[in-house]
């Protein structure tokens, strides 16, 4: 369906095809007619699917010049989104003289915002508290409403609006037309649908499997210590124009902002503490291509609205199924092929993959890191090409005499090559990190719980080889898993993981076997180490120091069940 086939005024029609729409998306065509009937409506989509159109459309067209005041309130989650917002409905206006629309959210100075609503602002598209603001200073007049729309209401929800959303809804005109759109449907939006909505129409567009379709999904079972060299790896190997990295926390986004900028990426990050004009030079930075990887949490990136991402990276694993959805569907919009990748560490998160892949209807696939010689490979080889284009050029004159100079103090031809290539690539070749995937035995992992991890050639499969075992001062009250230790001691010591064999955790420590020969080396490097963010201290176990530890036993059994046994045991022989 196109616009032109809705009831909308020339004025719509000649902004819409001057910003390049045609054909209306599912949730365009079933809002838009719905919306100008005055009806309330329920809408349910995800992010990208072309929403702001949606509501902002009609919001535009049932303005009426000759009303004052405030006659259409948009609420957003994100200072983002609601400036976003506020310039899309501005495009959908150009050529309505009598429009005027007005972002107002926090952050930034009050006093502008009032001097803008003064002048005869009727469409308002704010955040929920600065809303309420405005109108506690009477800067906003709600008794000539029109129509309300909260966009991203989970969302909002979510980040603890709902008192303030009730109090906005609860002061505003009973015969007021509510709008409200919203990716998922708990019980809290369900709750002020009831309250606050008159026979609202469920406009359902969601279609999971339609939004991932085109994005090629991949994961990558890495060790936990490797997670940060993995990302480089692939960022590297990938060389994406503009890509997308999402975290759990704030803190994780800065700390792996500052690292990945430590390691000469152009990266920025994008979080709800920082101030607008932080978030404003961060999204320029980002969108003009100055910077090519934005670091963002979930809530941040819900208030950005950005075309042509190559990739998504899912450096830490989404809470929820929807958080997946939104993620990947910043890469693969408009008809373009995209990319994700996730990095997983441990089983219970393959498991937890596994269900999101099922919950959304995606493929998610397991898939192999670039190979690290590989890599330089074909670093070289795109090195060759361009110098054979390149080869027969002119020669400056300067190059020419330095070459020259260095021939007359006994350098030849084959040193000054050598020495440039190697001045070349050394440090690139060098920043390239090593990473091997743990591949999974079953893709379908439900489960993610396990305490012991065996190497190919663990201790009754080794010929000869004399073992010896290590202590680790950490264990499962620390939250410790097999992959933290094993790539914790690849990573110090450099040995292979296969050398290493049982690793066997305990409540408050852990038990690996290591070779005899390298134990001395693998304590030292251990030294001052951290795993998990814990220090760790590494002590020698000697067989007369063991634990109490059966191997025919069960290893989570209950201690005091074990000793009921042991009294029973005895009482039964003395009888």
């Amino acid at each position: 369906m196109f616009f032109e086939d809705l009831p909308l005024s020339p004025e719509i029609i000649k902004a819409i095809k001057e910003i390049g729409f045609e054909q209306m998306t599912e949730i365009q065509e079933k809002s838009i007619p719905t919306i100008l009937d005055g009806k309330d409506v329920i809408g349910r989509s995800n992010t990208g699917t072309g929403k702001t159109a949606a509501f902002g459309i009609p919001a535009v067209e049932i303005i009426d010049k000759i009303s004052e005041n405030v006659q259409v309130l948009i609420l957003c989650p994100t200072r983002e989104l609601a400036s976003q917002a506020c310039d899309e409905i501005k495009k959908f206006s150009r050529y309505k003289r009598n429009v005027h629309p007005v972002a107002v959210y926090g952050g930034v100075n009050i006093d502008r915002q009032i001097v803008q609503l003064k002048h005869n602002a009727n469409i308002v598209i704010g955040t929920p508290g600065r809303i309420i603001d405005h109108i506690k200073r009477r800067t906003i007049k709600l008794h000539n409403l029109k129509m309300i729309v909260l966009d991203e209401a989970d969302e909002m929800l979510q980040m603890g609006f709902r008192e303030d959303i009730e109090k906005i809804l609860s002061n505003i005109p009973e015969n007021r037309q509510t709008v409200l759109f919203s990716a998922t449907m708990p019980q809290e939006i369900l709750a002020i649908t009831k309250e606050y909505q008159h026979s609202p129409i469920l406009i359902k567009t969601i279609s999971k499997s339609n939004t991932v379709e085109a994005i090629e999904q991949l994961y990558y079972h890495v060790p936990h210590s490797k997670k940060l060299d993995a990302l480089i790896l692939l960022l590297k190997y990938h060389d994406y124009n503009s890509s997308m990295i999402f975290c759990n926390t704030k803190k994780m986004v800065d700390e792996l902002t500052d690292l990945l900028v430590a390691r000469g990426f152009k990266a920025v990050g994008i979080h709800g503490d920082m101030k607008q004009n932080q978030r404003t030079s961060v999204m320029n930075s980002f969108k003009s291509g100055r910077t090519s990887i934005l670091v963002a949490t979930d809530v941040a990136a819900r208030g950005i609205d950005i075309n042509g991402v190559d990739a998504v990276f899912n450096y830490d694993l989404p809470q929820d199924n929807e958080y997946y959805v939104h993620r990947i569907g910043r890469t693969g919009r408009a008809g373009r092929s995209g990319v994700a990748h996730t990095l997983v560490v441990n089983k219970m998160q393959v498991g937890e993959l596994n269900s999101i892949a099922r919950n959304t209807k995606s493929e998610i696939k397991e898939s192999e890191l670039p190979d690290r010689k590989h890599f330089i490979c074909e670093r070289m080889n795109n090195f060759l090409e361009s110098y054979d284009k390149t080869f027969g050029g002119k020669i400056v004159s300067e190059v020419q005499e330095l070459y020259e100079h260095l021939k007359r103090n006994g350098k030849n031809s084959d040193d000054i090559a050598l020495s440039l290539l190697n001045k070349f690539f050394s440090k690139e070749i060098d920043d390239i990190p090593t990473v091997t995937v743990i591949r999974s035995q079953n893709n379908n992992h439900s489960s993610g719980k396990y305490d012991k991890i065996r190497s190919k050639n663990n201790s009754r499969q080794r010929q000869g080889e004399k073992l010896s075992e290590i202590s680790i001062n950490l264990g499962r009250k620390q939250r410790i898993e097999p992959n933290y230790i094993l790539g914790a001691l690849v990573d110090a010591t450099g040995i292979s993981g296969k050398s290493f064999g049982k690793i066997n955790i305990h409540d408050n420590f852990t038990v690996v076997e290591v070779p005899t020969n390298k134990t001395e080396h693998i304590i030292n490097a251990m030294r001052n180490g951290k795993i998990k963010g814990n220090k760790v201290t590494v002590t020698k176990r000697e067989k007369k120091n063991r634990d109490h530890f059966d191997k025919n036993k069960s290893y989570n059994e209950n201690p005091k069940r074990s000793h009921r046994k042991n009294i029973d045991r005895r009482n039964r022989k003395s009888g």
